[in-house]
């Protein structure tokens, strides 16, 4: 729900009107690159993995991993220039392996390996959409973390960043990570769920409120239903981990907010939600709703519209939740 305590501030010279100057179009553990990993589905002029072929409503073509890039650089504004809040993330841990679950452009774990240089990084995804240079200590590979995982050696530091709605069963995700993790290993979760706003702007008649209505529908028809990200500490703690710490952050939806560090997120994460809207729905909505193209394509020009619009004071929430495996 909305936290109107720690509502963000508008910044009023910035909401003249609700015109926008922003622009309208501003296998196994060990699965190995066969050609039928890396052959793709075209669907609705978007491109989509084929592994576990319709797991994952998001597009994996070219506009989606810039799109992930970009949003790689807003966490890096929300953690002030850090890759994460766990202490393995700090200059002076040396971890020894670490896992990157969903690891998408792989540019969590590229940026990771090159700040741990003795660390061994590895990255899993649906889609092999990382490139083929990386740095020495970090490689990629293609799986699904809803298997049963059977990696040989656990990590010293497990990350998994916006995998919400991809998790089926988030308590034997997070158990899975515990298991995975070695005596006083880390696992962190950085993720988000659907817009809100705290002064009842985004109301049930915008296109925005209504089209990610439609997202969340799709994802709990499909059975990747969005987990309440007030449920993440409680899943860690009953899985085993100690010291859980949970930190709340907003994404804006533009410029609206006065002070200078959400507005400089907002402005970063308009250009995010309005590239991405469209890959974001059209899968979603297709294949679990029965939606044909052209009405999706609507509705989402409907919707950025909103997401530009410096009257709506929307947002999305993000967490950083993570923890401790004990010693014992």
């Amino acid at each position: 729900m909305a936290d109107p305590e720690h509502a963000l501030q508008v910044d009023e010279d910035d909401a003249t009107d609700g015109d926008s100057s922003l622009g309208e179009d501003a296998v196994s553990s060990t699965a190995s690159l066969t050609s039928s990993i890396l052959r793709y589905r075209q669907e609705n002029g978007r491109k989509y993995h084929s592994f576990r072929d319709g797991q994952y409503f998001f597009p994996c073509d070219e506009s989606e991993s810039e799109r992930l890039d970009l949003q790689h650089h807003i966490f890096d504004l929300t953690f002030d220039g850090k890759l994460g809040l766990a202490p393995p993330n700090e200059p002076q841990d040396k971890p020894i392996r670490v896992l990157d679950l969903g690891t998408g452009t792989g540019i969590w774990a590229m940026d990771y390996g090159d700040e741990h240089p003795n660390a061994t990084i590895v990255g899993i995804d649906l889609a092999p959409t990382q490139p083929q240079f990386v740095p020495p200590n970090v490689s990629f590979q293609i799986d699904d973390f809803e298997d049963e995982w059977t990696y040989s050696q656990p990590f010293d530091y497990i990350h998994s960043r916006m995998n919400n709605s991809s998790v089926v069963d988030w308590k034997r995700y997070v158990r899975q990570a515990f298991e995975n993790l070695v005596p006083g290993g880390y696992l962190e979760l950085q993720e988000f769920t659907l817009p809100l706003s705290d002064d009842g702007t985004l109301t049930p008649e915008t296109a925005l409120y209504r089209c990610m209505s439609l997202l969340k529908e799709a994802a709990a028809i499909a059975n990747h239903a969005f987990v309440e990200l007030d449920e993440l500490k409680n899943i860690m703690t009953e899985a085993g981990f100690e010291d859980v710490v949970e930190v709340k952050y907003k994404w804006p939806s533009n410029s609206w907010p006065k002070d200078a560090k959400h507005k400089e997120i907002g402005i970063w994460n308009n250009e995010n939600i309005t590239t991405g809207l469209q890959g974001f729905l059209m899968a979603a909505l297709t294949r679990a709703l029965g939606w044909k193209k052209e009405e999706v394509d609507v509705l989402a020009a409907q919707a950025r519209k909103d997401v530009n619009d410096r009257t709506i004071h929307a947002y999305w929430p993000v967490i950083a939740v993570y923890g401790r495996k004990p010693l014992n």
